[in-house]
């Protein structure tokens, strides 16, 4: 929900060529509480101004010399992505005001001023714009739920999906390899059941920020769920680059962590599978990484495996 200070720190930019215009609308709005007000009376600055404010509120003139109005509204265009142009019109001609509505403007006021009036449009178009940022940004952040996961930020299963088939089918194309590492804390449980489930989802995005710090940046590193993490790395000259990044990554979860004042240890076992020798799509390769693992945690836990070779 908005609150009044959302609209009173709205960013405002006052467009008119007439100094005596911008005062009393500059005046206007600070005396009704607007704290981010500023103004410009050179129409040539107003795209270069919003490009780099981001105004949630342009009031602009429609006659100004050099550059109409209309002009820098189509110069708004190209900067709104999606088409919404925050601009509040201001026009002494009533046959500008269609044209200003057809042209973008979401609104107009028009001259001389009726103070009141202005106030009530720059409030109703304030409204209208921070609920659309409201919910153009609950969108992005629906998206980015849908795609990552909640505690880490790292990749979730269907992020993770969609990037080793991109992976697979560069390793087809360049006929290159690619690596899955699959791994999983050892006594992660003991964990949870000795210091409480906040320490164990602080101890879980620690291992993650450590993991994404041994990998290139176009590997992906993905939490499954619980304390399990799959790593997909991209072309690999091998086995040896796949075993070389899981050692890191088992000796870099190793150190002691701090948290709420408390040192927790933690190790890591991992399976490895390589494109095209352990599987030749992902549900072979994560199926062969798994196998890994499981090898790993007999073998004694805090080790890697490599996976068997296929038929």
């Amino acid at each position: 929900m908005l609150s009044p200070a959302d609209f009173l720190n709205a960013g405002i930019l006052v467009v008119d060529d007439m100094e005596a215009n911008v005062q009393l609308l500059e005046q206007m709005l600070k005396n009704a509480g607007y704290t981010r007000v500023t103004s410009t009376r050179d129409p040539h600055t107003v795209c270069p101004l919003h490009r780099a404010n981001h105004y949630d509120l342009i009031l602009l003139d429609l006659q100004m010399p050099g550059l109409s109005g209309f002009e820098v509204m189509d110069g708004l265009k190209e900067i709104e992505a999606d088409g919404y142009l925050p601009v509040l019109a201001i026009t002494a001609q009533p046959a500008h005001k269609l044209r200003a509505l057809q042209g973008g403007a979401k609104d107009f006021v028009s001259k001389p001023f009726d103070l009141a009036e202005v106030l009530m449009r720059v409030h109703n178009m304030l409204e209208v714009r921070l609920l659309h940022e409201t919910a153009r940004n609950y969108a992005t952040m629906l998206e980015a739920l849908a795609l990552n996961d909640p505690l880490t930020g790292l990749a979730n299963r269907r992020l993770l999906a969609d990037r080793m088939t991109m992976a697979l089918v560069h390793a087809r194309r360049n006929r290159s390899a690619m690596a899955v590492l699959y791994l999983d804390l050892d006594g992660f449980k003991q964990v949870n059941d000795t210091l409480g489930h906040g320490v164990g989802d602080a101890l879980l995005k620690m291992v993650a920020e450590r993991l994404v710090a041994v990998v290139r940046e176009e590997d992906t590193v993905a939490r499954l769920g619980g304390d399990e993490f799959l790593i997909a790395l991209w072309h690999v000259s091998g086995a040896k680059y796949a075993t070389t990044v899981a050692m890191r990554a088992i000796e870099s979860i190793s150190h002691p962590y701090s948290i709420e004042g408390k040192t927790v240890n933690i190790t890591t076992s991992a399976g490895i599978s390589i494109y095209p020798d352990h599987g030749e799509d992902t549900e072979a390769l994560l199926k062969s990484a798994d196998a890994a693992l499981y090898e790993a945690k007999h073998a004694g836990k805090n080790a890697w495996r490599i996976a068997e070779l296929t038929d």
